[in-house]
């Protein structure tokens, strides 16, 4: 009984830890430079270093006098046409859900912005157990959250396996 005991308390912290390893990274459009169109950031390759995934999310900071975040359609985002948008964030510091998969495209709709290069095409694929993030200043805080929750989850564990020992 207590061998029992002892295979489903192991299995129990094993499936924690393993549901640690599925943890959401949340991404800062422009990273330090933010969402401008002062020309410091070169958004599609910003976007090219990143993988993102189904449940990621998007952080836009921007000053809302000069700027603001249009999500177009595919046609709207290559004419850089902000006539009907999907969806308008006016806030300046803005927090997009990406909740499924495909392609989400934004831009500025304030005059000559979008043309300026202020805009985004952001792929996201579905939902994935492995983190599948590319390194940046950008996920360096959601990583170190990654790192010190399964970091936590393996000290419990360990803690547990030995005491059990």
């Amino acid at each position: 009984m207590a061998n029992l005991r002892k295979s489903m308390l192991v299995v129990s912290l094993l499936m924690m830890a393993l549901c640690g390893v599925s943890m959401a990274a949340v991404y800062q459009v422009g990273d330090f430079a933010g969402w401008t169109s002062m020309g410091q950031v070169d958004y599609r390759d910003w976007a090219a270093t990143k993988n993102f995934h189904v449940g990621d999310t998007l952080v836009l900071n921007y000053n809302n006098q000069f700027h603001n975040v249009k999500q177009v359609a595919h046609p709207g985002f290559e004419s850089c046409n902000a006539t009907s948008p999907i969806a308008t964030y006016t806030n300046g510091s803005d927090t997009v859900a990406l909740e499924k998969p495909g392609h989400f495209y934004f831009i500025c709709g304030y005059p000559g912005h979008c043309q300026a290069g202020q805009k985004i095409d952001i792929l996201v694929a579905p939902a994935t157990s492995k983190p599948n993030h590319a390194a940046s200043p950008t996920t360096s805080s959601a990583s170190s959250l990654y790192s010190s929750n399964l970091s936590w989850t393996w000290g419990v564990l360990g803690f547990f396996l030995l005491g059990f020992a």
